[in-house]
């Protein structure tokens, strides 16, 4: 058995629900490379790696962020760019610049904050991941709230304040901050993301040996499927792409998207949206037609051409032109990296 369960074992507190928790994570903890290491810059990486990423696929990439960037001065070094080649196919790029830009804030300051106020100062970083990184490196009492303990929370004591309002994040954070035992805060922190993550989980949760199945009010007013309560989404709007991946001797026109919209800083072959398409002097190909890209708030159809001039057209301003081999050493969007992959 692994020292961090052991340790859990003989300090667990006499709180029900709180040691119940404990007691689980003791026994069905998830082994993680990151847990029971106290580096501060480790949890970090995984912590934002982990944000709207599967545990899965999220452990490779922080594999191999690790190996690539081993310390926060290694990352803070490094160019955006190959920041961004590293978490290509991850989504929500801006989570990979903030990182970079707050590594070099570490840098600057001399080592992580081990403060909750002053790692919520670092770029990106909110209450959730100051708390989580706070209390795994550092022992500090705070409590980390993010869906998993929504859920487990909601559930076990019955709340249906909606879990997207301001209203609903003080309660679940205050609920939280008062069932965290004493000297625990780590153990009790990744207890109830696993819990949350493996047990309670948002469909069939394992409801017949839940630890705290006795005491859960949604098991027991059969509430199970319908908390947490959340209010409306957005409405999901749709968007639509052509691309057009121009040709001419072994080269291609790529140019890098700018701020304020989707994929920041990421590299595109020519794009035109709401528009006709250009004369480029030669046919279009269609490569391939309406393929769907779903995003947080929005679905991208794009379709995807091939041109191949036998003189290099005049392209807008921003575009580049590269060596069609080297373009592996640009960062591409996870859908343009798709729709190059198709080409002939």
């Amino acid at each position: 058995m692994p020292s961090w369960r052991e340790a859990l074992l003989r300090n667990m507190s006499e709180n029900g629900f709180t040691t119940a928790l404990l007691r689980w994570f003791a026994q069905y903890g998830r082994e993680l490379p990151w847990r029971g290491i106290g580096d501060p810059y480790a949890i970090w990486v995984s912590e934002v790696i982990l944000q709207q990423t599967r545990i899965e696929q999220g452990r490779d990439y922080w594999l191999r962020f690790m190996e690539r960037f081993p310390t926060v001065e290694a990352l803070a070094a490094a160019s955006e760019d190959e920041v961004l080649r590293l978490w290509q196919g991850l989504g929500y790029y801006s989570r990979a610049r903030n990182m970079h830009a707050a590594a070099r804030q570490i840098v600057e300051m001399g080592g992580f904050p081990r403060s909750v106020k002053g790692l919520r100062a670092l770029k990106g970083v909110g209450d959730y991941t100051a708390a989580a990184v706070g209390s795994m490196a550092f022992g500090l009492p705070a409590a980390a709230v993010d869906g998993n303990v929504y859920r487990v929370l909601s559930r076990h004591y019955g709340i249906d304040v909606p879990i997207n309002t301001t209203r609903g994040k003080r309660t679940f954070e205050a609920l939280a901050q008062e069932l965290l035992p004493s000297g625990q805060a780590s153990a009790f922190n990744q207890a109830m993301m696993d819990f949350g993550a493996t047990w309670c989980t948002p469909r069939l949760p394992r409801c017949i040996d839940c630890p705290v199945a006795g005491t859960c009010e949604a098991l027991h007013t059969g509430r199970i499927d319908q908390l947490p309560v959340k209010e409306k989404k957005l409405k999901v709007k749709e968007r639509r792409l052509s691309y057009i991946y121009v040709r001419n001797g072994g080269m291609t026109a790529l140019h890098r998207r700018p701020a304020g919209d989707i994929w920041q800083g990421l590299w595109e072959p020519l794009l035109v949206e709401d528009g006709p398409l250009p004369d480029l002097g030669c046919p279009l190909t269609l490569v391939a037609g309406g393929v769907k890209h779903v995003l947080t708030h929005r679905i991208l159809l794009a379709d995807f051409y091939l041109a191949e001039p036998a003189v290099r057209p005049v392209l807008p301003d921003g575009y580049v032109w590269i060596n069609e081999r080297e373009i592996a050493d640009y960062a591409l969007p996870r859908l343009v990296e798709k729709l190059i992959n198709k080409l002939p």
